[in-house]
């Protein structure tokens, strides 16, 4: 059942530099589903990163309101914040971020160590995660021995270990050649399908046929077309 995973309401964000302010992401009522993949699209600088960082509780915002399952987290101090995004939030970025002298288990077992899990437990579910995302038989392999496709497949076992609600990816292809990117996508789309709310900011015009919604932003202004309706701001 679809449930509103993150809301906003009257969100808005500005950086000042000196005299100046800029805009990055306009006021904004919008309302992120579980069991959906949303795709955020947009020119460089449009906002789309601000907004997803937003989403993800990286920053706060210069007004307006947030709610992550109901609950307002827009006055939660940092420590708070950072504790959500542990057992909530899983994080997939362009640059995979794994860390380099690390192999491919021990980066999954990673957050579940920060959670406090015992070895034992972290190593049994970043094994099954793996195995989930095809990596069976490269669970010991480091980064630099992976193709981009095996390290963004590591990455998304590493933000799914600890079972979070939201899935948050930045450009999760935009490294790949077109036929990892097609794997990872319907690895994604799988993801919303049991549940997961999957967000994607993403420039690739071919990811546009897994999405169930996609917001465009421009300039720090939201639009949204649902699968099958009209766009609207």
């Amino acid at each position: 059942m679809e449930q509103n995973i993150v809301t906003l309401e009257q969100v808005c964000k500005v950086y000042k530099t000196g005299d100046s302010s800029i805009t990055a992401l306009s006021t904004t009522d919008m309302s992120f589903e579980s069991g959906k993949l949303t795709l955020i699209m947009g020119p460089s600088g449009s906002g789309k990163t601000t907004l997803l960082s937003i989403l993800g509780c990286i920053i706060y915002p210069t007004s307006g309101k947030v709610f992550y399952k109901g609950r307002e987290v827009t006055g939660l101090n940092e420590r708070d914040l950072a504790d959500l995004r542990l057992h909530e939030v899983g994080f997939v970025f362009q640059q995979f971020n794994l860390l380099e002298p690390l192999n491919a288990l021990e980066n999954v077992m990673h957050p579940l160590i920060l959670q406090g899990a015992s070895s034992s437990v972290a190593r049994s579910r970043a094994r099954r995660a793996l195995e989930k995302v095809g990596l069976a038989d490269r669970i010991f392999s480091l980064p630099k021995k992976l193709s981009g496709g095996q390290k963004q497949r590591v990455a998304i076992a590493r933000a799914l270990v600890a079972d979070p609600a939201m899935i948050l990816c930045d450009e999760p292809t935009a490294s790949l050649d077109a036929y990892s990117a097609e794997a990872i996508m319907v690895e994604l789309n799988g993801l919303a399908s049991v549940g997961k709310a999957v967000i994607v900011v993403t420039h690739d015009l071919r990811l546009r046929k897994f999405a169930d919604k996609t917001i465009y932003v421009e300039e720090g202004v939201v639009s949204m077309k649902i699968k099958n309706e009209q766009y609207y701001k």
